[in-house]
């Protein structure tokens, strides 16, 4: 009886432990994607400032720059993490356009307004990256647990499921093309 007693003891710890487990890995994915969420906020709040300072050197790419205030407002009022994901791709690649046609306008880069708001943008970005990266080693923690025996019986019992990881835009999984004009020797 007391074998009996001893084994449902460990038992029960090793289910209270399991279970506690999977709330700090599922919390621990939520805060990630709120991490995410300021540096896209603070990337949100950039794009305006950085339009109007190049709006009047930019009068050819008009299209360009309002793709991305488009596609900031679809990313503020998204009613989905699937919809904002959506947005938050259009802006990167939007962006991304918007700073390599900057290359083409030599007064843009000198002022130095433009020059700061860019700096910002790019620190941001590559906060954004760091975040989502977070996010991603998070959610595999989540997954392992959820998905590992014997803790999947346990998460199935309790309604744990795992979390979707981010995933870049298919611009950004491309490999890039490199042409540096060379020609192969005879």
């Amino acid at each position: 009886m007391t074998i009996l007693l001893i084994v449902i003891a460990v038992l029960v710890v090793y289910v209270i432990a399991a279970y506690n487990s999977l709330v700090s890995a599922k919390n621990n994915v939520e805060n990630s994607w709120r991490q995410i969420d300021v540096q896209l906020k603070r990337r949100h709040d950039l794009i305006p400032n950085l339009v109007e300072a190049v709006k009047g050197y930019m009068t050819f790419e008009r299209d360009t720059l309002t793709q991305v205030v488009e596609a900031r407002a679809k990313a503020v009022s998204a009613p989905d993490q699937v919809s904002r994901l959506a947005a938050e791709s259009q802006i990167t690649s939007g962006l991304g356009k918007i700073l390599a046609v900057m290359e083409n306008y030599p007064q843009l880069k000198a002022d130095q307004n433009v020059m700061q708001l860019q700096e910002e943008l790019t620190t941001t970005e590559n906060q954004i990256a760091f975040a989502r990266q977070a996010y991603n080693d998070a959610v595999l923690t989540l997954n392992t647990k959820t998905e590992r025996f014997p803790g999947n019986i346990i998460a199935t019992n309790f309604g744990f499921k795992g979390a979707e990881y981010f995933q870049g835009v298919p611009e950004d999984q491309a490999v890039p093309k490199v042409d540096l004009g060379l020609t192969p020797r005879a």
